[in-house]
């Protein structure tokens, strides 16, 4: 049987994606294009609306080019409207977040595989039984955690993904171990409200402690932690990228709005000077860190003088690159029953001013980076490079994949350099 995975949105549904490849190569199963695969599976997004017919659109143009495709979909879209799912074309099957771990297994029970063989493997929950490589991967997305207990005013995904769950620190470790075994040397460190993590297991494990573990590893692997609301980026998290050479100097801090009123709005549990402290904290011990943020602008109630504090705050703070997410209703959220919704232009015009500034800032890293030699892993066909702090970088020669190198940075537009040793 030949297999297409297509994954939207979030880390956590890149990491849980692969952890559906594992299992079906594991089948026997090997991969292709949506248009030439037997089975098809959709792993959805509903952040946005956006979101929502970006799958609408992606099923229904797979199934003109492959009209024999089954389709599986699911995700945060297909748990939150199973019903428009299964009204699309070719769907055979909508598979809620709960059920998405066993999915495979249930589509072989109902005989909906057709496989030559079934290799042994990792049990594991994520896909440490796929070599470095797999379907274009270097880098391997490890999720340590699911779910969220906050209730931010604009968010649909504590509805979609459920209460905040943790996998045992044990069981992360032995898939860590498994994973630098099977050859990879970067690990994303990831989870839907991953700064929760051990919060609900009740005995001492926490993000930090994990985090500690992660730092004084022995093997040469590089761990990313994924994005990390402000009030969990904690001061033993900071020290351990600043002390140890195993974690990437690389934080995702969502911000959402530079306004303290637009926050409480939001139901954001910080405020901008907390969020200014902490991003200069960072700096200070990690002058050369990739510091990024999410923004939303428009959301409702937004007024011109909300939106200047917003573009002051951003011009002001040393960030690196930003998320920008022009506000949508998320139907069943707080936010939804606000009056005093933004008009679409005024929405639409926000956002490419953020945009802009986004830009300029990422010029501004990538500028201040000019000469500096950094370590790096080969990615892609072995001629691009990613940094620790975030950087792809392009390279002339070819390099093996999946080795660490050192390039020196050359050229900031487009984002250019030499490796000069390995």
């Amino acid at each position: 049987m030949k297999y297409s995975i297509v994954t939207f949105g979030c880390r956590v549904n890149q990491a849980d994606s692969f952890a559906i490849e594992e299992q079906l190569r594991r089948r026997g199963a090997t991969d292709a294009s949506p248009e030439d695969a037997d089975l098809v599976i959709i792993n959805t997004c509903s952040v946005t609306a956006s979101a929502d017919q970006g799958t609408r659109q992606t099923i229904r143009r797979i199934v003109r080019c492959n009209p024999d495709a089954k389709v599986i979909v699911t995700g945060c879209y297909a748990t939150r409207r199973p019903d428009e799912i299964a009204s699309l074309p070719n769907v055979m099957r909508v598979v809620s977040n709960d059920a998405k771990d066993t999915l495979v297994e249930a589509l072989e029970a109902d005989g909906e595989l057709t496989t030559a063989r079934r290799f042994d493997g990792g049990d594991g929950p994520c896909g440490l039984s796929l070599e470095p490589g797999v379907a274009g991967r270097t880098a391997l997305m490890l999720r340590v955690q699911t779910g969220c207990d906050e209730a931010c005013s604009y968010c649909i995904i504590p509805r979609t993904r459920g209460t905040g769950r943790s996998r045992s620190l044990p069981d992360v470790m032995r898939d860590i171990r498994r994973a630098v075994d099977a050859g990879y040397r970067e690990i994303a460190i990831t989870g839907v409200h991953l700064g929760s993590y051990g919060r609900d297991r009740g005995d001492g494990t926490t993000l930090a402690r994990l985090v500690q573990m992660l730092s004084e590893w022995p093997a040469d692997v590089l761990f990313r932690i994924s994005s990390l609301e402000p009030m969990d980026c904690t001061e033993e998290i900071v020290a351990a990228a600043a002390r140890s050479p195993r974690i990437a100097s690389h934080f995702h801090l969502p911000l959402q709005h530079g306004s303290d009123e637009m926050l409480t709005a939001m139901r954001r549990p910080y405020t901008v000077a907390y969020y200014r402290h902490l991003v200069q904290g960072i700096r200070s011990r990690l002058p050369h860190a990739s510091v990024g943020t999410d923004i939303i602008v428009g959301f409702p109630g937004e007024t011109g003088e909300h939106f200047h504090a917003l573009r002051d705050v951003l011009d002001a703070l040393p960030l690196t690159y930003l998320h920008v997410f022009p506000y949508s209703d998320r139907p069943g959220t707080a936010a939804a029953r606000l009056s005093n919704k933004v008009d679409g232009n005024d929405i639409r015009t926000r956002a490419r001013e953020i945009r802009a500034i986004g830009e300029r800032k990422t010029r501004e890293f990538r500028q201040s980076q000019v000469g500096r030699t950094l370590r790096a892993l080969t990615v892609d066909d072995g001629r691009s490079v990613v940094t620790g702090n975030y950087l792809k970088v392009k390279i002339g020669e070819q390099q093996p994949r999946n080795a660490w190198v050192a390039v020196t940075i050359e050229s900031p537009d487009p984002l250019a350099g030499r490796v000069s040793a390995h």
